[in-house]
């Protein structure tokens, strides 16, 4: 299969070598919880502490979506992260990004801020705005064992820098990492080898993905209503699907109304998961160490 990275909208055609002949069916759908993070930023939490052996190599999921200032204002002062990745996906918005590495970005609609904490790295992240909508989701995406103590690095991306394409069928995907129908994401990884998309779609329009077996994935509905196989997935829901052997990816539809999802699928890494708070690592020893890093000023806080 070849794959081409795009910087603009183009129209890919879909059947022949990325048909699914053995599609996934829906194991269960999820309610996200409500709750707050940062300094009173309201958000909900959709991958939860729960389900992290389940979607390995996904740690957490958090939808945020607001008009109310009140709920997004106070942004994410100062924290800490070590042994992982996170992807911040802004729909709508603008937040800054400042990190102890020396990294700064804005964040704004469209675009992505993919950031690996590696061994250790304080940031920050706050709206650049006081009124106005704010909409947008973080994922946590683990680190191998032997990647955890790495560098840290920081990628900004902006909305023109995700590779976007059309089907007959009338989806839009813009696809932030991984590949679909040919086209590469923004980013690729190689041991997670995870795969992100935001898929728009008319309604009743239909849409195939291709999946290895050995991925774990899940979809997420944020506007609209899709029905995968016999199960209809509303609004707000997440749907893990099943690991069916000999499976080969997902096929979806949305119902009678314009419809948004994404589509989250990685190689899990089948290694222990040792969290406290923002630290993530194999070990509670490593967790312990991670504290004790952190208190003593072994990571650089942001001006």
């Amino acid at each position: 299969m070849t794959t081409t990275t795009l910087t603009k909208p183009v129209s890919v055609q879909t059947g022949g070598e990325f048909a699914v002949q053995q599609p996934r069916a829906v194991e269960r759908l999820v309610v996200g919880q409500a709750t707050s993070d940062g300094a009173g930023v309201k958000l909900t939490r959709v991958l939860t502490h729960d389900l992290q052996q389940r979607l390995d190599p996904f740690l957490m999921l958090d939808a945020f979506g607001t008009d109310n200032p009140d709920d997004y204002i106070g942004g994410f002062p100062n924290h800490p992260h070590r042994g992982f990745e996170t992807v911040t996906y802004m729909i709508a918005g603008r937040m800054r990004h400042r990190d102890s590495a020396g990294n700064e970005g804005l964040l704004q609609n469209g675009g992505v801020q993919w950031m690996t904490a590696g061994r250790g790295v304080i940031h920050s992240e706050l709206p650049e705005q006081e009124e106005g909508s704010m909409e947008g989701f973080q994922l946590w995406l683990n680190l191998a064992a032997k990647d955890k103590m790495t560098a840290p690095w920081y990628r900004d991306l902006q909305s023109a820098d995700i590779p976007e394409f059309t089907t007959p069928e009338g989806v839009t995907a813009r696809v932030i990492a991984g590949a679909s129908h040919g086209v590469n994401g923004a980013m690729q990884r190689e041991v997670t080898e995870p795969l992100y998309l935001d898929l728009h779609l008319e309604p009743g329009a239909r849409f195939e993905q291709k999946l290895p077996a050995s991925f774990n994935a899940f979809v997420y509905v944020y506007r609209g209503e899709v029905e995968i196989g016999d199960t209809k997935v509303p609004v707000q829901r997440m749907a893990i699907l099943k690991n069916t052997a000999g499976s080969d990816g997902v096929v979806l539809r949305a119902t009678d109304r314009p419809t948004r999802v994404l589509i989250i699928a990685g190689q899990p890494l089948k290694e222990p998961i040792a969290q406290y708070g923002p630290f993530v690592m194999n070990t509670q020893e490593e967790i312990f160490q991670a504290v004790r890093d952190f208190q003593s000023g072994r990571f650089k806080a942001t001006a």
